[in-house]
């Protein structure tokens, strides 16, 4: 498969969290490939945007800055890790969260990570995607576009009319963050879109 370019990252984050449905996130975990396909994803923008992390810029949320094509990946509630592309062009921040993927391969594994759950909840949410594909801060950094250890394929872009927007969960911030319709889904993999 082709990895994504540094150029696919390099635009406006509503636009490639849209265009990441479909794509497929690839983690080599001990010399195994662990990969899904994205069914959802949300955007998060800069200064104007009270639901990011780079709404104020602090040491953490300065990878928001740019360059694009890295991961941002944070640690939440004291107990999850959560996977961000960055995106925009350097020094301008944005970042996409990847919600949740549909597990291609290395099944067996993600299995023995997420300690039998139901295969249809191994990667649904940000901190289980973590968990699943062994993705921790020690990833936070990492340039997608040249990293062995984890990175995007193009996969299969999802078709247009599959693809729900909806506002973004659990977010905080004022009305215009709350309402924004940053969130993506495919709907043929998420009943909630």
């Amino acid at each position: 498969m082709v990895r994504l370019p540094r150029a696919f990252f390099d635009r406006p984050t509503p636009d490639v969290a849209r265009d990441l449905l479909g794509r497929r996130l690839v983690r080599v975990l001990d010399g195994q490939r662990l990969s899904g396909l994205i069914v959802e994803a949300e955007a998060y923008g800069g200064p104007d945007d009270e639901a990011s992390h780079a709404h104020r810029r602090t040491p953490r949320s300065a990878i928001m800055y740019g360059p694009p094509g890295h991961a941002y990946v944070y640690f939440i509630y004291g107990m999850y890790f959560c996977l961000n592309v960055v995106t925009e062009a350097d020094g301008r921040p944005g970042a996409v969260l990847i919600r949740a993927i549909v597990p291609q391969e290395g099944i067996e594994i993600m299995r023995r990570r997420r300690g039998g759950v139901p295969d249809r909840h191994l990667a649904d949410g940000p901190g289980k995607l973590c968990l699943a594909l062994g993705i921790t801060r020690a990833q936070n950094g990492l340039d997608l576009t040249s990293s062995p250890e984890l990175f995007l394929e193009e996969g299969t872009p999802a078709a247009a009319a599959e693809i729900a927007a909806t506002p973004r969960i659990g977010v905080r911030g004022d009305a215009d963050a709350l309402g924004r319709p940053w969130r993506f889904v495919w709907r043929p993999y998420i009943l909630s879109a």
